[in-house]
């Protein structure tokens, strides 16, 4: 179960275009690239997007050492291109996960971005969500670079 309560925001300053930004958070050739932390992959062919409201997303991310799998995905609540993507996030089918909100803002030359989770606690260090999700944002400027 969630907590509406719990969650964190993260800023990056990324030097990419808005569109592309867009891109990489929702197309499945772009998302296979980096969604996930370091130390994992996303096989392209475990990543499904129908990209429209009520439409669902599902990848799947590997860890590189153990094999393991860790099936991932969600409904899309919110779609404005290049501007805001807002999807619920966590294992597939679970009416209960958390809600992710992605802004994004054309700042000229480098483009903002700011991620928000809601439904789980997370801070820096906690070897979970919030450093998770750090490390797979680390993953999306590589993958932009």
């Amino acid at each position: 179960m969630t907590d509406p309560d719990a969650g964190f925001t993260m800023v990056r300053n990324l030097d990419t275009t808005p569109d592309r930004l867009w891109e990489a958070w929702t197309d499945p050739d772009a998302m296979s690239a980096w969604w996930h932390p370091h130390g994992m992959t996303t096989p392209r062919e475990s990543v499904t997007v129908d990209l429209r409201v009520g439409g669902a997303y599902t990848y799947t991310m590997v860890d590189g050492l153990s094999g393991e799998e860790h099936p991932t995905g969600g409904v899309y609540r919110e779609l404005v291109p290049n501007q805001r993507l807002v999807f619920s996030w966590g294992e597939p089918g679970d009416a209960n996960s958390p809600t992710v909100t992605v802004n994004i803002e054309d700042l000229g030359e480098l483009t903002r971005l700011k991620f928000e989770i809601r439904g789980v606690e997370g801070s820096k260090g906690d070897d979970s969500f919030f450093d998770g999700w750090e490390s797979a944002l680390d993953e999306l400027a590589a993958y932009l670079r």
